[in-house]
């Protein structure tokens, strides 16, 4: 029963994200297990709360006389009646005994609940409110480069150089193709259930899932072949996918390196495993995972740093299991705004400091979320402020930002800036990128660049 006593707590709401709040928390269960089992909960909820009042729940005496929540009847129903198993996962106790009363009118409700809207399973139920679009519609894989590079890679690997590829996403209906992303470079896409993680090249790190969006800073960064940079910084690196990425576009060039500053103490540990699995043996030296606050770091003290990519925490709006995590929330509205402020009040200070490196000469900054507030209005905070005009940084042009990529910026967001000129509107939003979550083939993100006139 612990198992439900303890993903009670996560589904009563919280002020941080699902996710987080359980992989944080200490539990005697399996924090995946807690996650899995709350987020099914949640996409069901209408149905459940649907069951839980017709089926009488709340006043059943049993139930009652031990004080069951309606968060923990939630879970029980779920369990019961939606989850694959179709049963509560513990042995014998009074609360499974109590529910396990009502076992005929529940599925009473849950039969009337099918045959209303037509369907013969639970699965085939509509989901509402976009509860149903919390799933990758593609799974994006990127060549570790450090390793090999894409020719060798198919060469080595049958398994991916056999799938038949496909000129469109609209194309990858089920397992067995593959599409070569136009955008970024060594990035491909395959349908999310094919059987990728039991692979060699998965396994041995030759191989990266990757999210397409999540690979912009990166593309961005290292746009120019030209303008080469042998040491950079990712401010906020773990769990360490743009870190790798970033790192790939330097790899083989002579005494280059990675810093990456994680302040999480469980993070960093995540960090410094995917690097390692990432570089090998032969490029153990390319990044450093430090711990350590970004925020802290002395910028003296990297003098030789001319590229930083800024990742910082946001409200992750962005990313499949969102719109979930919403449904749980009451009154959301004046809660979101008052942290959607204190987080670009963070990203905005993140940013100044990664801008007052002395030798830096391009910086990227990015989220994984679709609020105006963290993204385009951050970066217009940062252009009014004088401290980073003098410093001679400005917004890099589209030409410069994945130019190719259709969705930009949001242009209204900057007319404070372009005083009734709709043509430099339109250039500072085109120096910006933007991502639909699911639309565009992957998470909700943004992102921007900064750079700095010669000195």
């Amino acid at each position: 029963m612990k198992l439900y006593f303890e993903a009670e707590k996560f589904l009563k709401g919280g002020e941080r994200g699902l996710k987080t709040r359980i992989f944080n928390a200490k539990l005697s269960n399996s924090p995946k297990h807690i996650y899995a089992l709350v987020i099914s909960a949640l996409k069901y909820k209408e149905y459940i709360q649907h069951i839980v009042r017709k089926a009488r729940l709340k006043d059943a005496p049993e139930l009652k006389k031990l004080k069951v929540s309606e968060a923990l009847l939630a879970l029980l129903v779920y369990d019961f009646l939606f989850s694959a198993k179709g049963r509560i996962q513990l042995g014998k106790h009074p609360v499974k005994d109590a529910f396990l009363a009502n076992k005929t009118r529940m599925q009473a409700e849950l039969t009337k609940l099918k045959l209303k809207h037509g369907v013969k399973s639970v699965a085939e139920l509509p989901m509402k409110s976009g509860l149903d679009d919390d799933e990758t519609p593609v799974r994006w894989i990127r060549i570790n480069t450090i390793k090999l590079n894409a020719a060798a890679f198919f060469k080595k690997h049958p398994f991916f150089a056999e799938l038949t590829a496909v000129d469109d996403l609209a194309q990858i209906t089920g397992p067995g193709v593959i599409f070569k992303d136009p955008y970024i470079q060594n990035l491909y896409g395959i349908h999310p259930r094919e059987k990728l993680t039991n692979t060699s090249a998965y396994l041995h790190g030759e191989v990266i899932i990757q999210d397409r969006a999540s690979c912009f800073p990166g593309e961005i960064l290292f746009n120019d072949p030209s303008d080469v940079h042998t040491q950079i910084i990712d401010a906020t690196a773990a769990p360490g996918n743009k870190t790798t990425h970033a790192a790939s576009f330097v790899a083989h060039s002579e005494n280059s390196v990675v810093f990456a500053f994680e302040r999480d103490d469980k993070r960093v540990k995540v960090l410094k495993m995917m690097c390692e699995k990432a570089t090998g043996k032969l490029k153990k030296g390319l990044i450093h995972p430090t711990h350590a606050d970004f925020t802290t770091v002395l910028p003296q003290d990297f003098p030789q740093v001319s590229g930083l990519i800024v990742d910082p925490s946001c409200s992750g709006s962005g990313i499949f299991g969102r719109a979930i995590e919403d449904a749980l929330e009451q009154a959301k509205e004046d809660i979101d705004t008052e942290r959607l402020q204190k987080l670009a009040a963070f990203q905005f200070t993140i940013m100044k400091h990664a801008l007052s490196f002395p030798k830096a000469r391009k910086v990227v900054y990015s989220t994984c979320s679709i609020h105006p507030h963290e993204n385009e209005r951050v970066v217009v905070d940062l252009l009014r402020d004088v401290a980073v005009q003098a410093q001679g940084w400005h917004l890099a042009p589209r030409d410069h930002v994945i130019a190719l990529w259709p969705r930009r910026g949001w242009k209204e967001e900057f007319t404070s800036l372009c005083e009734g000129d709709d043509d430099r509107c339109s250039e500072l939003a085109g120096g910006c990128v933007r991502s639909v979550p699911k639309e565009d083939g992957g998470i909700g993100f943004f992102a921007a660049c900064f750079v700095r006139d010669e000195q």
